[in-house]
């Protein structure tokens, strides 16, 4: 399966998104953002409903890239500035 990598500035930050299948064994897509080589952030999407039916791997590959889009939107639009900017212990 395909997996989408995004590197974008906001705020002054540099971000990486990578977003990718977790496989069968967990039956999820799992987005992830990088700041300075730690994750600060995560989402999870299950695929189980998705499971043996026609048109799985295609029905798995929309929802990266849906997920991949909506998190790389939560963050241009502000949403995620708590988990981008919140302060080092």
């Amino acid at each position: 399966m395909i997996g989408y990598s995004s590197e974008i500035t906001y705020q002054g930050l540099a971000l990486l998104i990578q977003t990718q299948d977790k496989g069968l064994a967990v039956q999820s897509v799992e987005t992830q953002v990088y700041l300075s080589g730690r994750i600060v952030y995560s989402q999870k999407a299950s695929y189980s409903q998705f499971l043996n039916q026609p048109g799985f791997k295609e029905k798995v590959a929309r929802l990266q890239k849906e997920l991949h889009q909506s998190v790389l939107n939560d963050i241009t639009s502000g949403k995620l500035d708590h988990q981008l900017f919140k302060p080092k212990a």
